[in-house]
């Protein structure tokens, strides 16, 4: 099963972090994705262990993958916080709609 991870990325985009509405792409959340035999694995994090939204927007990530995935495609989310998250894996434009310049 061929599986573009770039256009998987671009549907993560969808994925808001609610807390601080920017998408968990840019905010450096996702550590890792990548196809596997019967379909996705994503590592993703949260900006932090005690985020209450983790399991909703690991969710919320499995149902946009799901979306995008031919029938029958396994999807596997698991959260992870090896390493941990840090301000510096944001993006410029996560960066800016916070504006963050530190």
């Amino acid at each position: 099963m061929s599986i573009d991870t770039c256009v998987l990325r671009d549907a993560l985009r969808d994925v808001i972090d609610p807390e601080v509405g920017v998408n968990i792409v840019d905010l450096g959340l996702v550590y890792r994705l990548e196809s596997t035999a019967g379909g996705i694995r994503l590592d993703l994090t949260m900006t932090s262990p005690a985020c209450p939204m983790g399991e909703s927007i690991a969710a919320e990530a499995e149902y946009v993958l799901a979306e995008n995935l031919p029938e029958g495609a396994n999807v596997e989310v698991n959260i992870v916080w090896d390493p941990p998250w840090s301000p510096s894996l944001m993006s410029d434009r996560a960066r800016n709609a916070l504006d963050w310049t530190a």
